[in-house]
């Protein structure tokens, strides 16, 4: 029922050799660390840091958006009703496209405006 096993006695004892180059390897290994630990709290709080920037800058461009927004709804309010509804529903202006690419039957470069 019980295997015995053919290594049982093959194991060596545990020496003061063992043990000393163990503690040893311990210490040694020990001071190392410690010696950098403060390098994990720098990188810690520089991540908070950063990480509060992000969102202060976040909700700061969030508050700029909507501020543009309702000065645009404003803007679109005034045009209307000192030009008419066709004012407002002329084409939206676009975004410029670059252009800079140059192709086969281009002449120049640069920035076409529509």
């Amino acid at each position: 029922m019980w295997k015995k096993e053919d290594n049982v006695g093959a194991q060596a004892s545990p020496t003061l050799a063992t043990y000393t180059e163990a503690v040893n390897k311990f210490t040694k290994s020990a001071h190392a660390f410690m010696e950098h630990v403060h390098l994990l709290t720098e990188a810690r709080d520089a991540y908070e840091e950063a990480m509060s920037a992000s969102t202060m800058l976040r909700r700061s461009l969030d508050t700029g958006d909507q501020s543009l927004r309702s000065l645009m709804t404003q803007l679109e309010e005034v045009v209307s009703a000192h030009f008419g509804e066709s004012a407002v529903n002329k084409k939206k202006p676009e975004l410029v496209k670059d252009t800079t690419r140059m192709d086969s039957a281009s002449t120049g470069g640069g920035i076409v405006l529509p």
